[in-house]
């Protein structure tokens, strides 16, 4: 432990660093990017002294200064670090150092830093830990505890906690933004703007990340993209409630020109803290990459990869049996279904919505989470035994959070659902939302869904949250008081409970499709649903950015009907195939529906993604930086450099009839690589008289080409028709 003399510490790991100067009351935050090298050889000292920015007319007169509790009292007029009062007092926080911490592993990379400060205005313990991992991801948890011992006077008032955010500086070379937005079925839908003055302000208010989620925050250098440009990206680990902002003073930030920062979004009163109470904020992730987008993506996707319960085993080919069956659960019918679906080649099936008390349609039977016996007379034993004949896993879609009112629960505990006193608000869905941190809801849940798990052996679950939160308050004794915070948390216990009592259970996140998908739910869960979209037009663009955050290996990607069901739109075989070969593959299409040369297309597919998992869940994801919008280049490049795949895309027509030298990221100029087109899911049709020659012959058999060429001179690309894709294999030569 460390306190009193002033002194610059850093974290560097993966040529990333953070260097901070310790001082009083707070210390200031002296760097956050590029790896400077060791402050010690004078690097911190040259910091320090260039931190000090001019005193402006009409300001403060002594610097600004950012610290890494940003507040007022440092002569910061932004958004503060901190918000809250004790019934309209103590709303200037001033922390003050007490201590720190600094704990670097032996080998000198990564590490973490706490800081501890007293705050005798707010009667408050302040924490903040700095914790940088060896892929260069710093990880930024904060929180605050109650202690009245620190103002008698203002301790016995409780404060009730409008904010936390973590927020770190940005250079003034960081001039453009981009983050996301959507809706159901066009999820993660990029929009850029200039960093301009003022606050960017993202906040969720759907008691869940949502569909128009913020998902990742970047600043960058102009014109930044996915391989070139510095950026600077943050995430909130959080499955609720969101605040992303962005912000630039005509007086910058200190020796900055601007800030990012998140924290969860906090209904008033959600949170008040009386004498012993603390609050932890969720974790933020900041990460910084000089090689755009995907380098951003390359740190994180390697931090998520080296968790400890990251899934090991091969990513099995699956089956769901919504969009084949819908509610129409007939043994036979499903029979058939899951032995086609073994001919195929489906390692896991599994079972959606339907399968419970009264379900034959979305108005009734949430929450009753026992086998409809007049669908199932035996139960669902006579479906899971014709399943792991196949050898194939068996899961199970639930909905656990929500409740028709048409249910035996609601009827016999209508107090369980979330809403005011003075009456519900409208439904969504035909559903409503149980109060699962009511201790009473959580016990049935987990009973009921425990149970489930062991009498059927149940591999694998599909949780599903189809509706936004409205008026999310908690009926308690001395009346309502909101719940989403609560809400969340209760979800979190849940899972991690039912995966302490199965560890070898897997669950999926869905939420309407993609509309709960952030590191704090990927924390206990083995897979998102991307989208409710199998329109590949639409799912490739959700998934390439959906993969700025999460590795393929956990991104649902399934074949969906030649009429896409979420959209109408008729696409071909040979690209729904394609599209839905590079994540986490599956099968929605009803299979019993399909001709025999359909059947011999999907079992192709079905071969090709089992020979290219090890590398597609396990790859560097890289994406071609194009002028034109209407096609796309992406691919997955193994870490050892020895074999690549790349997916050319055409989604609509353009001005151009050619694409000219396109260049293919991630590869060894250095090296010469073997490339082939791979055509056994069926031709891409073309709109032009002839390939450019190297395709021509690439598509017969492998050739040889120079890295030199295809990543750094580019190649010239066929013209496809609109929805058509391509896929390209590249093996490194050995010299």
């Amino acid at each position: 432990m460390h306190s009193g003399a002033e002194a610059v510490l850093a974290l560097r790991a993966g040529g990333a660093a953070f260097i901070v100067e310790v001082r009083h009351p707070t210390p200031r935050v002296l760097h956050w990017g590029a790896d400077l090298g060791d402050p010690a050889d004078g690097r911190g000292d040259d910091l320090r002294l260039t931190a000090e920015p001019a005193v402006l007319n009409n300001s403060p007169d002594r610097p600004r200064v950012l610290s890494v509790w940003p507040n007022a009292y440092d002569g910061w007029s932004g958004t503060t670090a901190q918000a809250g009062n004790a019934l309209g007092h103590a709303t200037t926080p001033r922390p003050a150092l007490d201590s720190h911490h600094l704990d670097v592993p032996p080998d000198g990379i990564g590490g973490r830093l706490t800081f501890r400060f007293l705050d005798q205005v707010t009667a408050l313990r302040s924490t903040i830990t700095y914790e940088l991992d060896r892929f260069g991801v710093l990880a930024v948890s904060m929180s605050v505890q109650r202690d009245a011992a620190l103002n008698p006077a203002t301790g016995a008032t409780p404060y009730t906690l409008d904010g936390l955010l973590a927020l770190l500086p940005v250079p003034e070379r960081a001039t453009d933004l981009l983050d996301f937005t959507g809706k159901w079925c066009r999820e993660r839908a990029a929009q850029r703007t200039r960093f301009g003055f003022g606050t960017h302000l993202r906040a969720t208010h759907r008691g869940k990340p949502g569909h128009d989620s913020p998902y990742l925050l970047v600043a960058g250098t102009e014109a930044f993209g996915f391989g070139h440009g510095e950026v600077w990206a943050m995430h909130l680990a959080w499955s609720g409630e969101q605040r992303y902002l962005a912000e630039r003073l005509p007086e910058a930030a200190g020796a900055f020109a601007a800030v990012i920062g998140a924290g969860e979004a906090l209904h008033s009163g959600e949170v008040i803290l009386t004498d012993g109470d603390r609050y932890d904020a969720p974790t933020v992730l900041f990460t910084w990459s000089d090689a755009g987008i995907d380098g951003v993506a390359d740190r994180l996707h390697r931090r998520l990869r080296d968790r400890p319960h990251h899934p090991a085993t091969p990513r099995p080919l699956v089956l769901n049996t919504w969009e084949a069956v819908y509610f129409d659960h007939d043994l036979d019918r499903l029979t058939r279904l899951a032995e086609r679906a073994a001919e195929v080649g489906v390692e896991r099936i599994v079972l959606d919505d339907g399968w419970f008390h009264r379900r034959r349609d979305d108005t009734a039977g949430l929450g009753d989470w026992h086998v409809d016996r007049d669908v199932w007379p035996d139960g669902l034993d006579p479906f899971v035994k014709v399943v792991r004949a196949h050898g194939m896993q068996f899961g199970l879609w639930f909905e656990p959070e929500m409740v028709n009112l048409d249910s035996q629960l609601a009827r016999r505990h209508p107090d369980w659902i979330l809403g005011p006193r003075t009456g519900l608000g409208p439904s969504a869905r035909q559903q409503y939302v149980l109060d699962i941190a009511r201790p009473e809801a959580y016990a049935y849940l987990l009973a009921q869904i425990d149970a489930l798990v062991r009498e059927y052996s149940i591999d694998y679950l599909k949780w599903d949250h189809n509706r936004d939160l409205l008026e999310a308050v908690s009926r308690q004794p001395d009346g309502d008081r909101p719940g989403v915070r609560r809400q969340t948390l209760a979800l979190y216990r849940l899972l991690d409970e039912l995966r302490a009592r199965h560890p070898d259970l897997e669950i999926e996140t869905c939420s309407g499709g993609g509309g709960r998908i952030d590191l704090g739910i990927l924390d206990r869960t083995d897979r998102v649903w991307a989208s409710d979209c199998n329109d590949p037009v639409e799912r490739v663009q959700i998934e390439r950015w959906t993969r700025a955050l999460v590795p393929p290996e956990l991104i649902g990607s399934h074949l969906g009907a030649a009429r896409a069901h979420t959209t109408s739109r008729t696409t071909d075989l040979s690209f729904r195939l394609v599209a839905s070969l590079t994540a986490h593959a599956g099968i929605e299409q009803d299979l019993t529906a399909a001709t025999d040369g359909e059947l011999a297309a999907i079992t192709a597919w079905s071969r090709l993604y089992r020979e290219l998992r090890p590398l597609l869940h396990t790859g560097r994801v890289v994406n071609a930086d194009l002028a034109d919008d209407a096609t796309a280049l992406y691919g997955t490049v193994a870490h050892d450099g020895s074999r690549a795949l790349f997916t050319w895309v055409r989604f609509h027509t353009s001005p151009a009839g050619q694409a000219g030298r396109v260049r293919f990221p991630g590869l060894d100029p250095a090296a010469r690589y073997r490339v082939a087109v791979r055509e056994e899911l069926g031709a891409a049709s073309r709109h032009q008289g002839r390939d450019p020659e190297w395709i021509t012959r690439a598509t017969r058999g492998p050739i040889e080409l120079s890295g030199a060429v295809l990543a750094t001179a580019g190649v010239p690309m066929p013209t496809l028709n609109p929805q058509q894709a391509m896929l390209l294999d590249l093996e490194r030569i050995n010299p």
